[in-house]
């Protein structure tokens, strides 16, 4: 079997794209880079919002900080590694995810505001858990896209790969 016959691209050209801007590697590298992140924050803002008897708001709001915070932390840590200032590598992370969390915070929890139920739902409940996913699998795949544009402009995640 000839193993060589699967590197035909380079490392490089694949996953940072030609000339012509982004991959869509590189795109969804970085989204979901940014997605895991969200998700932590997301996830941990419901649970807490649930067990915690909050109404919906309440438990949004707690959800979508917490997402923020956990999707910028990520970056954070990345550019941090890199070895970034933590002034410089705060304003990478802001550069880069603003758009890219905000975008996904919107269609997921559009997602789970518009699941008849989802937001009644508790967390032991797969009604909770499969409009969470679902919101996730969609925001993913509307942000990929965004993403793509940023890093082929120079903006967003460019800024972060540009460090590392």
């Amino acid at each position: 079997m000839d193993h060589g016959a699967h590197h035909t691209m380079s490392h490089d050209a694949m996953s940072h794209g030609g000339p012509a801007g982004a991959s869509w590697a590189t795109a969804a590298k970085a989204t979901l880079h940014c997605l895991t992140g969200c998700a932590i924050g997301e996830i941990l803002g419901m649970a807490i919002g649930t067990a915690l008897l909050w109404d919906t708001v309440p438990t949004m709001a707690l959800a979508i900080t917490l997402a923020f915070l956990f999707g910028y932390s990520f970056t954070l840590f990345a550019v941090r590694r890199a070895g970034l200032d933590l002034k410089s590598a705060i304003k990478v992370a802001l550069a880069a995810d603003t758009v890219s969390i905000a975008v996904m915070e919107l269609v997921d929890n559009g997602i789970i505001a518009l699941t008849p139920g989802a937001m009644d739902a508790h967390l032991s409940d797969g009604l909770f858990w499969s409009a969470l996913l679902g919101g996730f699998a969609v925001a993913f795949l509307v942000t990929v896209p965004v993403n793509k544009w940023m890093i082929g402009r120079g903006k967003g995640h460019a800024i972060v790969h540009a460090h590392h």
